[in-house]
């Protein structure tokens, strides 16, 4: 039986204290698309001596992006795999109508379940583009705004941002998720990266966007199970319980076939705990 994760906290108790002991944790990624109805593309420099256009021309800014895709990983208590999902298939209705009806599913089930969100690069991306699209579409965010551990960088009970935490908190650059999983064993991107994310949508290929997003999912899970490890949060033996039922779980799914025949099981899963394992806690 895998022993219950030991919360990281700062101390300091959550204004709304309604976080329980046995929360789930919800590992999130979100996919986008640019928001061409109230942002544009700069034109890039014409003429053969024209330099390219800096990054930051071409990165839509934060408040740009359209949610098209909410993909949701949720592991008990005991990190078993209890739900693998999407948000993201409202089908008819405007672009508006159909990210606003993502956003209101997403808000709703984060509020009312109130699970420790676990994200990779969340902290600067996912969560800051959720909140700029519900301010355009005016959706409640509650949850996020009125549980400040949920937007602490440093309590981890609320939100953890395994980038953000690897980083050690800006002292320096942790890398992208393919790089930090190809580290651990993990294949990193398989099949779709994120510069094809717009050209898919734009050819109607949701299901292949909603796939990708499930592997990054996936993949930031197996992440957060060995992150908790380096913590001392879990034991080795409890480590490799936790992970080999993972991804026994995520086969029989069978959503993310192609990121588990990527996977090198052996490292992920690492050696045997030796006998004086409990000296690593």
């Amino acid at each position: 039986m895998i022993s219950r994760a030991l919360p990281m906290s700062d101390g300091r108790p959550s204004v709304q204290g309604v976080r329980s002991p046995r929360a789930e944790t919800l590992i999130l990624d979100i996919e986008t698309v640019p928001d061409v109805e109230r942002w544009q593309r700069p034109e890039p420099p014409q003429g053969p001596d024209a330099p390219p256009p800096p990054k930051a021309d071409v990165f839509p800014p934060i408040w740009a992006h359209r949610i098209i895709v909410v993909g949701c990983l949720v592991l008990d208590h005991g990190y078993r795999l209890k739900r693998l999902h999407v948000i993201g298939d409202h089908g008819s209705g405007s672009a508006d109508e159909r990210e606003r009806a993502l956003l209101d599913d997403f808000s709703r089930f984060v509020g009312k379940q109130r699970p420790v969100l676990v994200t990779y690069n969340g902290r600067s991306f996912d969560l800051p583009v959720i909140a700029m699209r519900a301010l355009c579409h005016a959706v409640p965010l509650g949850w996020y705004y009125r549980d400040r551990d949920v937007r602490s960088r440093y309590a981890g009970t609320g939100h953890l941002d395994l980038c953000d935490w690897l980083a050690d908190h800006g002292a320096i650059r942790a890398g992208k998720l393919d790089q930090v999983a190809r580290l651990i064993g993990l294949p990193g991107k398989v099949g779709v990266d994120g510069s094809q994310v717009e050209g898919l949508y734009a050819r109607g290929e949701l299901a292949a966007i909603q796939r990708y997003c499930l592997a990054d999912c996936a993949q930031t899970a197996l992440l957060f199970l060995r992150f908790r490890l380096l913590q001392g949060a879990i034991g080795v033996a409890d480590y490799r319980e936790a992970v080999a039922q993972l991804v026994d779980a995520l086969a029989a799914d069978g959503r993310v076939t192609e990121m588990l025949d990527g996977l090198d099981r052996a490292r992920l899963l690492g050696p045997a705990p030796p006998p004086d394992a409990d000296a690593y806690a």
